[in-house]
């Protein structure tokens, strides 16, 4: 077979998804289905298994925190002239899904001591879920009678379950190409996002935000993407580089901090906080979640008869991310000013990352006859950075893939692959930066099935 025919038969060949990577990194927002001739539709579907399991600061076994999940994927392309084409991709490029369970400090009990003696004047001691604590009035205060100081604080009711997070996003991309030859091809358009979470913090590790919950209702934003490509189809030569621009998320998110009356109560009687500050720490506002800006290189050629080499390099700009709910920043910037020890007196975030994401797959793939292919890969991801948050406690990876196309018909095929990955030791810390545990020796299995159709 002639390379040039290989352009159509074995560029399909990477595996269907691109799994496990750093920080909220899912799908790798691949553009290649835009960039196959003729009319084009794909769809499929991608599964991670991950085990993901450490000790707390305490030496507590975590279990496994790290949840199964699926993401689908399609793209339809269009080419209505020689030197015009369309298209649409779907995917899901940034999430997370994860659980904590079992006797650990990211699971809350009735026993949760929020701060220790050592962070508080008079030896106070702050404590959930202690009933007895709370004075006939209600006042969740408990007074030392020889000195008249309060010496406890506590819930109404206990704070229960597990640590947890779950964080969705959609892209729908539209695009515009222009091939001014057969050489080259210019391309760009609208990127258009949803995002929705869930967060909830349990447990000692958090201290002052056990018991946060935070909800944020579905948001959707614009943003675009632009690139070109270049490709010598006799010798299957195709490259491309794809800049994805940030996307800014403005909402008012449902926020939940069952520790604020009680503290409030208690920083008012030590004349540290005024009533009206403390009813300032409940009031709603204005949150921001920018999405990262991103580039995608991606190179294939013919090595050999019927055979090509690929790969793709990607950098996403995590160093600049940050979460920062509105009344989660107001409750930081006050345990920050109260507790010098934290060395956080402007406040901290619930999820930021100190470096950006660099990641790379190499491969091969081979065509075996007209109807079966198949390809090997190698991969690895940096991280971005570690310490880690405690919501996704691992620091980058490296994977061995397989994957296997059929093709009933020259224009029709069906590809599956299998990914293993040997995910990076790394320390969890807490939105604070405060030390929270250690995860080692975690892997995961990523699997996936896509179809493709020319027309």
């Amino acid at each position: 077979m002639q390379l040039k025919q290989l352009t159509a038969a074995l560029c399909l060949l990477g595996l269907p998804f691109t799994t496990f990577a750093a920080a909220l990194d899912r799908s790798g927002q691949s553009i290649a289905g835009f960039l196959q001739p003729d009319n084009y539709f794909e769809a499929g579907i991608s599964i991670l298994d991950p085990n993901v399991s450490g000790k707390d600061s305490s030496g507590n076994n975590t279990g496994d925190m790290a949840s199964d999940y699926y993401y689908p994927h399609a793209v339809l392309k269009l080419q209505p002239t020689e030197k015009f084409s369309i298209g649409l991709i779907y995917d899901q490029p940034f999430g997370a899904d994860a659980e904590y369970s079992g006797r650990n400090n990211f699971v809350s009990t009735t026993s949760d001591v929020i701060l220790p003696p050592s962070d508080l004047t008079n030896g106070l001691a702050v404590v959930t879920g202690q009933p007895n604590f709370i004075a006939p009035d209600g006042t969740p205060l408990q007074v030392d009678p020889s000195t008249g100081q309060p010496v406890a604080i506590a819930l109404n009711n206990a704070t229960t379950g597990g640590t947890s997070v779950e964080v969705m996003t959609q892209n729908l991309n539209f695009l515009v190409g222009f091939q001014p030859n057969e050489h080259w091809n210019f391309y760009g358009g609208a990127v258009y996002q949803t995002l929705k979470a869930d967060v909830s913090l349990r447990g000692n590790a958090y201290s002052l935000f056990n018991g946060y919950a935070l909800d944020v209702p579905e948001d959707s934003a614009v943003g675009w993407l632009a690139g070109f490509a270049y490709q010598i189809p006799e010798i299957a030569l195709k490259a491309s580089v794809t800049y994805r621009s940030e996307i800014d998320h403005e909402f008012t998110a449902r926020e939940s901090m069952p520790l604020v009356p009680a503290m409030g109560a208690l920083l008012v009687s030590q004349n540290k906080l005024t009533p009206e500050q403390v009813a300032a720490l409940g009031q709603s506002g204005q949150s921001k979640v920018t999405t990262p800006q991103s580039v995608n290189v991606d190179f294939q050629t013919g090595i050999m008869a019927d055979t090509v080499a690929f790969a793709n390099v990607r950098w996403v700009n995590w160093k600049d991310f940050s979460m920062r709910p509105y009344q989660f920043g107001q409750l930081s910037q006050l345990a920050g000013g109260l507790l010098p020890s934290l060395g956080k007196p402007d406040g901290f975030n619930l999820v930021d990352y100190s470096k950006d994401q660099w990641s790379a797959n190499v491969g091969v793939g081979r065509k075996m006859n007209d109807k079966w292919a198949g390809n090997v890969s190698v991969g690895w991801d940096s991280g971005a950075g570690n310490p880690v948050t405690t919501l996704g406690p691992t620091e980058g990876f490296w994977n061995m893939g397989l994957g296997l196309q059929y093709s009933p018909t020259p224009k029709s095929f069906i590809a599956g692959g299998v990914k293993y990955l040997w995910l990076g030791d790394a320390k969890a810390q807490t939105g604070a930066h405060s030390p929270a545990g250690v995860f080692n020796d975690n892997d995961a299995l990523a699997y996936g099935l896509k179809i493709g159709h020319r027309f």
